[in-house]
């Protein structure tokens, strides 16, 4: 009932946005199968979700909850502990945070950092960085195989459309190892 109310609470526009916090007990209530897509639907509306006082397994239901009803959206889990590391797996990108309470969050995640104010530069700085190498590698690899491909065209064009081979076989194998390995290497 009080789901129900909330859905029709957040449909409505509010300055500031809303903020959902929730604790162990009701979130089990609220992941039952009857109640999790209207869940679903009040936390995507919320600025905030805090869950709090929640077991590892409702953290990682969490997680797979946005992670499988919403395609196109990444989930991020960043953990400290043991009790992060079903969150940290089910994630799409899992951040351990080196801490007092061990390595496990570490060792099962995909980047680990010693520190939490470290998070910022990892996201902003390394993720950008990222972003822009992979995009330059998509450009370069297009290039690099429509100019292989307009080469043996317009060969196959002035010599009818023969069988004859432009490249040696040598040299036509070695292509995509020359040309697109050695530019990853000088750009990273």
């Amino acid at each position: 009932k009080e789901l129900v109310r909330m859905d029709g609470l957040t449909s409505k526009e509010r300055k500031g946005g809303y903020a959902l916090v929730i604790d162990g007990p009701s979130l089990r209530a609220a992941l039952c199968e009857e109640t999790k897509m209207l869940f679903l639907n009040v936390s995507v509306r919320c600025k905030a979700v805090m869950c709090c006082r929640v077991t590892p397994s409702q953290k990682a239901l969490v997680t797979l909850l946005v992670k499988d009803n919403m395609p196109g959206q990444i989930t991020l889990a960043i953990g400290d502990g043991a009790n992060d590391v079903s969150m940290i797996q089910a994630a799409h990108i899992g951040v351990g945070i080196r801490g007092k309470e061990g390595q496990q969050a570490v060792l099962a995640s995909d980047y680990a950092l010693p520190r939490f104010c470290f998070l910022e530069r990892l996201l902003l700085v390394h993720g950008r960085w990222s972003y822009n190498r992979i995009g330059t590698m998509v450009c370069y690899f297009f290039y690099k195989n429509i100019t292989f491909a307009m080469c043996l065209f317009w060969f196959a064009l002035a010599n009818a459309f023969s069988a004859q081979a432009l490249y040696d076989d040598g040299y036509q194998s070695l292509y995509n190892v020359v040309f697109t390995s050695l530019p990853i290497m000088v750009f990273a």
